[in-house]
């Protein structure tokens, strides 16, 4: 059985995860990161480049360049790249082959399976896009899991005191807070809460402003509407941040940032952290609510905790580190990596399932062996789930916080005389009104028998998998008519877009290969010209007249070839062409070369 993979898909940065000889481990990218910048490019030429290549090229091409797609997961979003539409769940699912690619090459074997982690307060239609991404990609996707909950499954396997820990989740472009209770074999969540558009994003925008102010200030230049000094901006607004977490100052140095009549524009200043602390200060202040509220969920006090874990690379800014303290009345603990607890901990859990060791209520008498031994977990659903019922009020059927997996059913009736068919509005959200929470799936119940209002029985019931994917189905207890539904909201892909999505990726890498092939081929194509020429200008007169107008007709040929070659439309049979031309050169030009 292949290796199953563990994949934290990041906002900012992905991660890649293996369990090797019993201890999950980090795998390198190409590049020799330990971390994927989540970014894809379209270059002019044709390419998609993912991660580091991606990134280095991002100020000469910012409008090719997608970053953060994952705020854009479960959305109507979409760009239109190479004159076509890629929704958020295809870019994502490039991100994801690149991983699956990197491990492939680390273990030497195909990799077809891997656990993946979502933010807890990932709505159901967002866990969907991420399977979604995941299938397009190649992966069978056998666990979606919560990112505060791998990071305490990371933990716990090297600390598995019976103790509640509070994991404070704070990436690229969410937070989440999770109260946790580990026990011997047991990792339960407790409760959980965050907000779904926080982040490091956020912190940089508010950093990236304040250059674009020190621009507008010190130079007098609006470099607002320049794409590519906005590019390098945000790059060191990126990197200012990162410094500011070990500095209490950091210099912000662009030579040559933009134009100004003329001549160029550089800037240089210094950001301190105070003034750091102070641009983002309402930011860290909104992580605040959910703490609270997830301790209040959970039932239990600060001084209860037994841990505090900080995840994501934003909890390094020195400010958010206070925040936690001051919350929490504890100081933070170090004993796990924020930027790759996540993707280790979705291994372990991979590599149990793997080996069908992972207990669940359903099997509690897995073999106990491997390193997620024993293991009984148990997560919650991040918000309450709810149907619209007469005058618009969501009727709650289930409570945020209650442990996956579920299944709850409750009979409703008919509003009207004579129905014949009801519709089923599907809601996300706490608040008491339909219209104030998120609708994210709706079917209808057809072939009713004809009564009056509150006579039919009509049981709806919700299904949540380990997952936290939710599948409603509605039942005529009079007629047994029945539907259901596994949540299609729409902005998810429909199954036709995700099997198209599959066969551009198959496409897609079956040209990224031809295309690679061809740069090659015409590197050494070029090389051989140059040298050729370069042996007929040594040659002089020491040469044979018809060897050498043999040669330059050869040469000439390769030239012509090479003049027509178009990375982005090259065929193999245009490879076979410059192929032929090349090996007809190489040996016309032997007796010189």
């Amino acid at each position: 059985m292949s290796k199953v993979i563990g994949i934290d898909l990041g906002t900012t940065n992905s991660c890649v995860s293996v369990v090797e000889n019993g201890e999950p481990i980090i795998i390198n990218n190409p590049n020799g990161g330990r971390t994927t910048p989540s970014i894809v490019a379209f270059t002019k030429k044709g390419e998609r480049l993912v991660g580091e290549p991606a990134k280095r090229q991002a100020v000469t091409n910012p409008d090719g360049t997608i970053h953060s797609v994952k705020r854009h997961m479960g959305t109507d979003w979409s760009v239109r790249m190479e004159g076509k539409e890629y929704k958020a769940q295809t870019i994502s699912a490039m991100i994801l082959m690149q991983l699956k690619k990197d491990a492939e090459d680390f273990l030497g074997e195909t990799v077809d399976s891997a656990v993946i982690t979502v933010p807890a307060y990932f709505n159901d239609v967002q866990r969907q896009a991420t399977k979604d991404a995941g299938r397009i990609a190649g992966l069978n996707v056998k666990r979606i899991i919560n990112e505060p909950t791998s990071a305490a499954l990371s933990y716990g396997l090297n600390h598995g005191e019976p103790q509640k820990v509070m994991v404070y989740d704070l990436g690229g472009g969410t937070f989440d807070v999770s109260i946790i209770e580990i026990g011997e074999g047991v990792i339960e969540v407790l409760a959980t809460a965050g907000d779904n558009h926080l982040g490091g994003d956020d912190f940089d925008e508010r950093v990236a402003n304040w250059i674009v102010r020190q621009c507008r200030e010190k130079q007098n230049v609006d470099v607002s509407r320049d794409f590519a000094a906005m590019q390098r901006i945000k790059e060191a607004a990126e990197q200012a941040k990162k410094e500011l977490s070990t500095a209490e100052t950091t210099r912000v140095l662009l030579p040559y940032l933009t134009q100004k009549n003329g001549e160029p524009v550089h800037l240089d200043v210094v950001l301190s952290r105070a003034e750091f602390d102070r641009m983002v200060s309402d930011l860290i202040e909104r992580t605040a609510g959910p703490v609270q509220n997830a301790l209040s969920d959970a039932g239990i006090a600060p001084s209860e905790l037994g841990r505090v874990l900080l995840v994501g690379g934003s909890t390094r800014i020195i400010a958010v580190k206070n925040k936690v303290r001051q919350l929490t009345g504890k100081d933070p603990s170090h004993n796990i990596n924020p930027d790759e607890c996540v993707a280790k901990g979705a291994a372990i859990l991979g590599d149990t399932l793997s080996g069908n060791t992972l207990t669940t209520r359903e099997n509690t008498s897995a073999a106990n062996t491997g390193p997620g031994q024993g293991l009984l977990l148990l997560d919650v659903i991040p918000l309450s789930l709810s149907i619209e019922t007469v005058g618009g009020v969501a009727t709650r059927l289930v409570e945020r916080n209650t442990t996956l997996p579920v299944h709850y059913s409750r009979i409703f009736s008919t509003a009207a005389p004579y129905q014949t068919s009801v519709d089923i509005h599907v809601l996300q959200g706490e608040r008491p009104m339909a219209r104030d929470n998120k609708q994210i799936g709706k079917f209808r119940l057809k072939g009713i028998r004809r009564a009056q209002a509150g006579v039919p029985q009509i049981e709806v019931t919700f299904d949540i998998d380990t997952n936290g994917i939710l599948k409603v189905s509605a039942k005529d207890l009079d007629t047994g008519k029945e539907q259901s539904i596994t949540i299609m909201a729409d902005d998810r892909m429909s199954e036709s877009e995700i099997e198209q999505a599959i066969r551009d990726a198959r496409e897609y890498a079956g040209q990224d290969n031809l295309r690679k092939e061809a740069m090659e081929l015409s590197s050494e194509a070029q090389s051989l010209v140059a040298k050729t020429q370069q042996a007929l200008k040594n040659a002089g007169k020491n040469i044979d007249k018809g060897v050498k107008k043999q040669v330059k007709a050869d040469s000439k040929q390769l030239e012509r070839l090479l003049a027509k070659f178009r990375l982005d439309r090259v065929t193999k049979e245009d490879m076979d062409r410059i192929e032929e031309a090349k090996n007809r050169l190489e040996s016309s030009a032997a007796s010189i070369l």
